[in-house]
Parts: C-alpha cells; sequence; structure tokens
C-alpha cells in the first residue's frame, strides 16, 4: 500500500478517495463490533443471547390481574 503519495489527476484523486472510504468503512465495522458499542440502536450479541435463553425458560410467574400481580411482585413469590 502506498502512502503519502501525490495525486496527479481527479480520476485517480476520486479512485483512492473512494477506496480509503471503503475501508475506514470497514475499519469503523470492526471497531463498533470489537467494542460492542450500539450507537446506531442495533443490539449486542450478549444481550440477545440472554434474551433469547429467557425467553425459552419456563415462566417463574403467572398473574391474571392487577392484584396478583403487584402481590408477585412484593412478596417475590
Amino acid at each position: 500500500m502506498k502512502t503519502m503519495t501525490r495525486i496527479k489527476d481527479k480520476k485517480t484523486a476520486e479512485v483512492t478517495l473512494t477506496r480509503l472510504q471503503q475501508e475506514v468503512a470497514l475499519l469503523r465495522s470492526a471497531v463498533i463490533s470489537l467494542l460492542g458499542v450500539d450507537s446506531e440502536g442495533e443490539y449486542r450479541p450478549e444481550f440477545v443471547k440472554q434474551t433469547l435463553k429467557a425467553a425459552k425458560a419456563p415462566a417463574i410467574y403467572q398473574f391474571k390481574n392487577a392484584k396478583s400481580f403487584l402481590r408477585q411482585l412484593n412478596t417475590g413469590v
């Protein structure tokens, strides 16, 4: 990979710029996936795994109305 070369024509400059933009996008994607950052609204893989695991587990609490729901929240039963 050449570094700090003088670009002689506009077409070469455009191609170089496009390649650099693609490379920056790939690097940004790699950094985001490594850090688990979800600034664009995507869920972190760890969260998705935990949520899917919890969804498969049998329900711990069952309630039929607001009163039984609040009772279970207060007593932990």
